[in-house]
């Protein structure tokens, strides 16, 4: 993270010759919007005064309020590297206030950081990895996005086979000079899709790299006359994309999720925060899985979890204990998926964690065998229960889960049901090829 002061971003404009800086914001979706002003404007942006209209952006505002103000992060600041060389186009992340100089409840950069104060507050620093995966897909005539693809690439493999070698190199290039440490990149499991992992960070940076690595790849794929999609599960019959969070809490330099007299390597706290994920990831699942197509992905026989388990030595649970042990501590929650808000979703993940710690939640026994391959009969004597299995579902756990509708707070909260229950009643509404292909000619 870059630690610039105001006259630094007015000098950096000046002498790296940028003439557009955009004011960037994320609505309750995981959305990125911005205003776009000018170099002659910078001042006035930096004084918190660049205006705009909150009821025109989704679960913000109502029209008799909607005055909202952009308050630029400083430390976001950064040079487009895909723009013109002369003219450049810099960017700045913004949290919104209200005009009385309060931050907007709605704001879901803000409700992160009101998690992450709760985390400094027991004296934890919260430190997040994500893995995005996302599919390149080819465009049509009109540069329109489809789902086709002619590559038949799997796991790792390389070009020729790998169509979109090149592209994602053209990426993890293009992050890097966004001050990204990109540490592997790879082809995924299924027909045209990738994955790019970044550095492990506090969550704060980590959500806002998320956003940009977002833009990043899809304007690199643009480039390449391909579309880029983090759409959970843009086919049947493959593999969708999740992503992955790898998480740990940290008191100074010590990772205290580590602990050597442990067998899996893990301390109380470690076991208090899983517990508290497994508790709280039913009522979670609307952020982590935030669409009719997120639970697509969600079903057996994908690599993707459907069963609230965790393990240290199998793939198939919730959670995950991956190997490296000392520093290198974590958790993963392999539920989300690549379509979550980030900052919701590392809001949720840590406060559900902080929960499991503060009411010292024990999870419970953990599973080593494959949870596809258990009967239904065996799960349910292990007391294993299944995730949502449905936006509606999801919704509905959401709805009872007081915990994490505080986490949320009141205004996103309803604002955010709202309109996931009408994303579920317009699904309904549908009628998809498959029930024509399956019903027309029988009935």
């Amino acid at each position: 993270m870059n630690q610039y002061s105001r006259d630094d971003i007015v000098r950096l404009v000046e002498e790296e010759d940028v003439e557009f800086i955009r004011l960037q914001f994320t609505d309750m979706f995981g959305n990125l919007k911005n205003i776009a002003i000018t170099a002659s404007q910078l001042e006035r942006a930096l004084d918190n005064k660049c205006m705009f209209d909150g009821s025109a952006i989704d679960g913000f505002v109502r029209i008799e309020e909607s005055d909202m103000y952009l308050y630029p992060d400083y430390s976001t600041f950064e040079i487009f590297p895909w723009r013109p060389q002369q003219g450049k186009v810099a960017r700045m992340l913004c949290d919104v206030y209200r005009p009385g100089g309060e931050p907007f409840e709605g704001d879901p950069r803000y409700i992160l950081k009101r998690a992450i104060r709760k985390a400094q507050e027991m004296g934890y620093t919260f430190k997040v990895g994500p893995e995005c995966e996302f599919f390149l897909f080819n465009t049509d005539e009109n540069t329109m996005p489809t789902t086709e693809t002619n590559e038949q690439a799997g796991f790792f493999d390389i070009g020729p086979l790998d169509f979109g070698e090149n592209a994602r190199r053209d990426m993890v290039m293009t992050l890097e000079d966004m001050d990204f440490v990109v540490e592997a990149s790879h082809h995924e499991i299924s027909p045209a899709q990738h994955e790019i992992d970044f550095q492990y960070d506090e969550a704060l940076q980590t959500a806002d790299n998320i956003m940009t690595f977002r833009l990043a790849v899809r304007t690199i794929a643009k480039r390449h006359g391909l579309h880029a999609t983090f759409m959970p599960k843009p086919k049947s019959g493959v593999n969708g994309s999740g992503m992955h969070v790898n998480m740990s809490l940290h008191k100074g330099d010590k990772n205290v999720f580590a602990d050597p007299a442990d067998e899996l390597g893990l301390s109380e706290e470690a076991y208090w925060f899983i517990g508290g994920l497994m508790k709280h990831i039913k009522g979670m699942a609307a952020i982590t899985n935030p669409l009719v197509n997120s639970y697509k992905r969600l079903v057996p026989g994908y690599d993707a979890p459907v069963y609230i388990a965790w393990s240290a030595t199998n793939r198939s649970p919730l959670i995950r204990i991956p190997a490296v042990k000392g520093d290198g501590t974590r958790i993963e929650l392999r539920s989300p998926d690549s379509a979550a808000n980030p900052y919701l979703m590392l809001a949720v993940c840590l406060m559900a964690g902080l929960d499991g710690i503060q009411n010292q939640i024990m999870p419970p026994a953990r599973v080593n065998g494959n949870l596809f391959e258990m009967t239904e009969e065996a799960r349910e004597q292990a007391g294993i229960r299944k995730l949502p299995s449905s936006l509606m579902e999801a919704i509905e756990e959401l709805e009872k889960d007081t915990f994490i509708c505080d986490v949320l707070g009141e205004h996103l909260c309803k604002k955010y049901i709202a309109a996931k229950r009408e994303e579920w009643n317009q699904y309904r509404a549908q009628v998809s090829q498959w029930e024509v292909d399956q019903y027309l000619n029988k009935y």
